[in-house]
């Protein structure tokens, strides 16, 4: 099992120390460093920037969001950061959700599951630099009808093929990402639930004529705090994992919050929900279950640390990439170096 480190949204008026954090991941060996988009910062500006001030991790999209760019924007992106990085680039996608692509991008957001595939597929034709032809349900190119023209992309990847990975989390979009995609993106993922979601991403797999999971990369995001009171350590948590089963969506659409109900917390999940949309977000925090915070962060001593990243190796985990975005400069550089000394206490890294 390998290191990354997630570096979460940019603009959150601790830009500097998150880049010092990067270059710390990069010295100290860390394999791969991931940016996020919402509506906020955009990834691929800040992606360019790690890779500027990097020399050997890969740099990742975790994620871009597919209602943001189309196909061939996505392909001109991934070449030309995998070009300016010296082939270090890894493209993660994902749908975002109905509120986001509706409401920032006016893009629809029926129909994910086709328009992933079909959109994965086009860019990963657009990236080969053959003339750009699609005939699908959701893309046409060139459009029927009117004056375009079969281009291919200009630029040349370094590598022959980028990554392409997928942040999946309902059962469908799982065994699609096991299907058409070179690793999973996952949230919230729990050792001890990691055998039901890997049952469908295993699924998909076999739809591909792949039987097993060689050479696919699993690579959750987790959070991580270091101290010795697992308590406060949680609590640092709190706020984020209420952000998202609580927040993040409608009542109707919160793909988070039908994840913690899928995990076994769904009344739980209910009442975050119910106190997060009523604007009581202390509330909403302190019903977070400690459990689940355990289950899904890495959170107390190294030693502590190191027997939980035995617990994801073990449950399939290939690259464990950590959150370090908790606390000031010097918190976060500890949580990058710490979780390189709790690897090689636990031997895995």
């Amino acid at each position: 099992m390998k290191l990354g480190v997630n570096m979460g949204y940019w603009g959150a008026g601790n830009d500097a120390e998150s880049l010092e954090v990067a270059k710390e991941a990069d010295r100290l060996g860390y394999t791969v460093c991931w940016a996020a988009e919402a509506y906020g910062s955009d990834a691929a500006t800040v992606l360019t920037w790690i890779a500027a001030h990097t020399q050997h991790m890969d740099v990742g999209a975790a994620v871009f969001q597919i209602p943001a760019r189309t196909p061939a924007m996505t392909a001109m992106t991934a070449a030309t950061l995998d070009t300016l990085s010296d082939g270090r680039f890894r493209l993660g996608l994902g749908v975002s959700g109905p509120q986001v692509s509706e409401g920032w991008h006016g893009v629809p957001f029926a129909a994910p599951l086709g328009r992933t595939r079909e959109y994965v597929a086009i860019v990963r034709k657009a990236l080969t630099r053959e003339r750009l032809t699609y005939e699908g349900k959701h893309y046409q190119l060139p459009l029927p009808g009117g004056p375009g023209k079969p281009v291919k992309l200009t630029v040349h990847p370094v590598r022959e093929t980028i990554p392409v990975y997928l942040a999946a989390i309902g059962p469908k979009n799982l065994e699609l990402t096991g299907e058409i995609a070179d690793g999973w993106l996952p949230v919230f993922f729990s050792p001890e639930h990691a055998a039901e979601h890997l049952q469908h991403i295993k699924a998909g797999r076999a739809k591909a004529g792949k039987n097993n999971l060689d050479g696919f990369d699993i690579a959750p995001t987790v959070p991580t705090v270091i101290g010795d009171d697992v308590q406060l350590c949680a609590d640092l948590v709190r706020w984020y994992a209420a952000l998202y089963i609580g927040g993040m969506g409608s009542k109707e659409q919160n793909f988070y919050n039908q994840l913690a109900c899928r995990m076994g917390y769904e009344k739980e999940a209910d009442e975050v929900q119910q106190k997060y949309l009523a604007k009581d977000y202390a509330g909403a925090a302190a019903a977070v279950p400690f459990e689940f915070i355990d289950r899904t962060s890495l959170i107390g001593p190294k030693e502590r640390i190191a027997e939980r990243m035995t617990a994801y190796k073990e449950a399939g985990v290939t690259t464990l990439s950590v959150a370090a975005a908790f606390g000031d400069r010097e918190t976060r550089l500890g949580i990058v170096r710490t979780a390189v000394e709790a690897a090689e206490l636990a031997g895995i890294a």
